[in-house]
């Protein structure tokens, strides 16, 4: 083609045909999406849940510690205040946790549902976990459970038909209030080391 050939198009000419929807553009999402940070594979030395509890809690997003189990928001939440609880020990099945870990996971999945519901108050939640990548699991390698609160009305269709998802507020600001609310009698210390 020549420069002759050329013809200027208006800019509005290249977005999609009029059909009633607004949209609302998330470039940030393709890092998640491209599998930026993920593990190249399951060992210890690639998990960032083995990493994370390493360093800061603000950094790491932790909102509590336990003896054997922590836990962190989610850094690709579903809803704000998508919390996991999960152990310190590197293990992928739910049948491989100790006696120990599997009673302070629960525990503290208990108090991840109260500590939610007295800061953000949420209708319901999802609480479960993903076994294996088949499953749905992001990091199949090292077990954890999800807590999800939810709100009638909440975006629940959003990510599936504009592969979004709209959060009111920044992850930080969510730590900071949950780990604020989350009681220091309940197997945890919110702010320090292990």
């Amino acid at each position: 083609m020549s420069d002759e050939d050329a013809t200027t198009v208006p800019a509005g000419d290249f977005g999609p045909p009029e059909d009633g929807l607004q949209r609302l553009w998330t470039p940030h999402r393709m890092v998640y999406i491209g599998g930026q940070d993920k593990p190249a594979d399951g060992t210890v030395g690639q998990c960032p849940f083995c990493r994370i509890p390493a360093g800061d809690d603000e950094q790491g997003l932790v909102v509590a510690r336990g003896a054997e189990c922590y836990a962190l928001l989610n850094l690709y939440p579903y809803n704000s205040g998508h919390l996991m609880v999960l152990p310190y020990r590197h293990v992928s099945d739910y049948v491989d946790l100790t006696d120990s870990e599997t009673a302070e996971l629960a525990a503290m999945t208990q108090t991840a549902v109260r500590t939610l519901g007295a800061v953000y108050s949420p209708a319901g939640y999802n609480i479960g976990m993903n076994q294996g990548e088949v499953a749905g699991a992001g990091i199949a390698a090292h077990l954890h459970q999800h807590v999800v609160p939810r709100w009638l009305g909440d975006a629940n269709f959003l990510p599936v038909a504009g592969q979004t998802k709209a959060l009111p507020e920044l992850l930080a600001d969510t730590r900071a209030r949950l780990a604020a609310a989350w009681p220091s009698g309940a197997g945890s210390t919110s702010e320090g080391g292990r």
